[in-house]
C-alpha cells in the first residue's frame, strides 16, 4: 500500500514538473540529446547523399511525446545546436551550417515542423480510440513532412528530376520508415498507457 502511494506521489510530482516552464525546457534539451544520439546511428548509402539514420524515429517520438509546441521548440533548438557547431548532426555530413545548407538540409529543416505535426495530429485526430492507431497516423503525417522537405530540397540542390529524387531521397528509406513509425507509435502508446495506470 505504501509503495503504491509513494509511486503515485512520485508520478504526480513528475507530471507537475513537466508542465512547468523549467520542466518543458528540460524535456526539450533532453529531446535534442536523443535526436543527436540517433543521428550518430548512421549508415552511408553509396548511391545517395542521404544517409540512413535513426533521426526520424527520434523526431517523431519527440513530437508524439512532447506535443506540438515543445516538440517544435526542441527540434528548433537541435538545429541551433548544430548550426553552432555542436556534433549533433549525422557524422556523414559536413557538420555545422554547411550541413544545414547541404544536400540533406531539407530533412533537417523539416524536423521542427514534423515534430509539431506528430504532436498535433496525435492529440486532435477525431473518432480514433486506439492510441497506437492515432500515433501511427500522426507518425505517417510527420514522415510525409520530412520527405516533402527533404526530397524537395535535394531536387533543388542537385537539380534532380522527379524520378531521380524519388529513387535517391524516398524509396530507399521507406522500409526503414515503416519500422521507425511502428517503434515510435508503440513506445508512445506504451508511455501513455503507463501514465494513465
Amino acid at each position: 500500500m505504501n509503495s503504491t502511494l509513494s509511486h503515485s506521489g512520485i508520478a504526480q510530482r513528475t507530471e507537475s514538473f513537466t508542465q512547468t516552464l523549467p520542466g518543458k525546457a528540460t524535456l526539450a534539451v533532453a529531446a535534442t540529446a536523443l535526436v543527436a544520439v540517433c543521428a550518430h546511428i548512421s549508415f552511408p548509402l553509396p548511391f545517395t547523399p542521404v544517409p540512413l539514420t535513426l533521426q526520424t524515429f527520434a523526431v517523431i517520438l519527440v513530437g508524439l511525446a512532447l506535443g506540438p509546441v515543445v516538440g517544435f521548440s526542441a527540434l528548433a533548438l537541435y538545429l541551433l545546436e548544430g548550426a553552432a557547431g555542436l556534433p549533433v548532426f549525422s557524422p556523414q555530413g559536413a557538420g555545422g551550417i554547411a550541413q544545414l545548407v547541404g544536400p540533406t538540409g531539407g530533412y533537417l529543416f523539416a524536423y521542427p515542423l514534423a515534430a509539431a505535426a506528430a504532436g498535433w495530429l496525435v492529440r486532435t485526430l477525431p473518432g480514433i480510440n486506439s492510441r497506437f492507431t492515432r500515433a501511427t497516423i500522426a507518425s505517417v503525417g510527420a514522415t510525409a513532412v520530412i520527405f516533402a522537405f527533404g526530397a524537395g530540397w535535394l531536387a533543388y540542390f542537385d537539380h534532380l528530376s522527379t524520378i531521380a529524387v524519388w529513387t535517391l531521397a524516398i524509396v530507399p528509406f521507406l522500409p526503414g520508415e515503416v519500422l521507425k513509425i511502428a517503434a515510435a507509435s508503440g513506445i508512445y502508446s506504451t508511455l501513455q498507457r503507463t501514465k494513465r495506470s
